[in-house]
């Protein structure tokens, strides 16, 4: 099979001013950081990280099928010497870059690009899906959200790509900024403002100026695309308007311009959406309202770049939820609910709420809750205003992960709380051991409490079990 050639030598040459040493490959297929997934025919970039240096690898990833390294002047000695073939720059990483802001010169693509609080990844893989029906779409992978991951997905932009997503994250003021003018999209949407990353912030307008960063990057006749349904929609739409962009509007809001006009809950989340005067029913195959606010936005996007949004809206039907962000697991005995990627006080709602949602009809509801980091000050006050929404989840057993956790039980009705302890690795042989026929166990918390080792532990422990029927009673 014939691989496409992503870059030849000669633009990357070009892109970088990097000298050529050794016998690089005249094309590559892609771009790779990480020697371990170099696939055959990358260029691999040699990073220096906080805690690896890409240079240390240039040899691995050479003999892992790389065509070429791209590497530091000040290193390039010691690999040149082993015959290596080489694109030696001043800095990798600025390198890296270049190649990123090179594939945005080149491309006539539309270009999105999504941050928010809250559902930025789950919208991002909505809009890539509704647009993936139109027309040739890249987009961001995994989380890749910061600032090499921004220019990684840039630099792995085919040439040919008629719709680009890129999301892009932050924990910081400022952080956004570059990485918005760097993508230069068409449209900027920012799908909420909650309380994440709150620690590093003195309040939540404070984030909400953080995310309007993102209308930095638009250029003349860029369009903002603003999520509903918050405090700070006129932080967002004054900057905005400062950029000179037009402005849309999602949500349930009844001033909204995409706006969801009826729904229904339920295994499945589907709705009514009035796209600027046009009816759209969308059906999703995955849980709570959430998801058809993500739909909303994606067909929002779909709205600005000029696609057949009904197109759009069928193509959504197929999309399943992400990995550690709601996907849903049936493993004969029981249903798992993953959302062990990360968690702030608006999302540990929504995924209570899809909780509430799915039918335990032969078991019971089960919450695992892992702190939500990165909270600040408010951090035990916002952990303890959790309790309200537990208890309306209809859960019969809350199993809680970490110290912030803690405010959470004080809270909850003792008989709810079936343990707490300070590490997923405590809670986890207790939550296997409890588990029976029927039951409904949804697992979140941030990303640093380590939640995705349980959903492993359950899946791997369950999975081998389809159709087992319920114990005698």
């Amino acid at each position: 099979m014939t691989v496409a050639c992503l870059w030849t030598l000669a633009a990357v040459a070009e892109a970088t001013g990097g000298r050529i040493a050794g016998d690089p490959a005249p094309e590559y297929s892609g771009i790779a950081i990480d020697s371990r997934t170099v696939g055959r025919g990358d260029l691999f970039v040699a990073i220096a990280g906080d805690r690896f240096d890409g240079h240390d690898f240039v040899e691995s990833a050479i003999a892992g099928g790389a065509g070429a390294g791209l590497v530091l002047e000040d290193k390039a000695e010691a690999l040149e010497r082993k015959g290596l073939p080489l694109i030696v720059v001043p800095d990798a990483f600025e390198g890296l870059r270049d190649l990123a802001r090179a594939a945005r010169a080149r491309t006539s693509a539309k270009v999105v690009a999504v941050t928010g609080s809250v559902g930025k990844t789950s919208t991002r893989e909505a809009i890539r899906h509704a647009l993936s029906a139109i027309g040739r779409t890249h987009a961001s992978v995994k989380s890749f959200n910061n600032h090499w991951g921004v220019p990684l997905t840039l630099a792995r932009m085919p040439e040919d790509t008629e719709f680009a997503v890129i999301e892009i994250g932050m924990n910081h003021a400022g952080e956004i900024t570059p990485l918005t003018q760097m993508t230069r999209p068409h449209v900027a949407m920012v799908t909420t403002v909650a309380p994440a990353h709150l620690e590093f912030f003195d309040s939540v307008a404070g984030i909400a100026h953080a995310k309007a960063e993102i209308f930095e990057g638009l250029g003349p006749g860029g369009m903002a695309l603003i999520g509903l349904g918050h405090e700070h929609e006129a932080i967002l739409r004054d900057a905005a308007a400062a950029h000179g962009a037009t402005i849309l509007t999602y949500g349930r809001a009844d001033n909204a311009d995409i706006r969801i006009v009826s729904e229904t809950s339920g295994p499945t989340a589907s709705g009514r959406i009035d796209v600027r005067g046009e009816a759209v029913d969308v059906t999703l195959d995955q849980a709570g309202g959430h998801a058809l606010f993500n739909a909303a936005g994606a067909l929002a996007v779909a709205s600005a770049v000029g696609a057949d949004v009904k197109r759009c809206a069928e193509a959504l039907s197929a999309m399943k939820a992400v990995e550690g962000r709601g996907a849903v697991h049936q493993l004969g005995r029981i249903t798992l609910i993953d959302e062990s990627y990360n968690a702030n006080p608006a999302s540990m709602r929504a995924a209570l709420s899809v909780l509430h949602d799915t039918p335990a009809s032969q078991g019971r509801r089960i919450a695992v809750l892992g702190d939500m980091l990165e909270l600040g000050p408010q951090s035990a006050k916002l952990h303890a205003e959790l309790s309200q929404a537990v208890i309306n989840s209809g859960v019969q057993k809350v199993y809680l992960v970490g110290g912030h956790m803690a405010r959470l039980a004080e809270e909850l009705p003792a008989p709810l709380v079936a343990a707490h302890a300070n590490s997923t690795a405590e809670i986890s042989p207790k939550v296997l051991n409890s588990l029976a026929f029927g039951d409904v166990i949804m697992v979140k918390g941030s990303l640093g409490v380590g939640l995705g080792g349980l959903v492993n532990d359950i899946r791997a422990r369950f999975a081998s079990e389809p159709g087992k029927t319920p114990p005698a009673k």
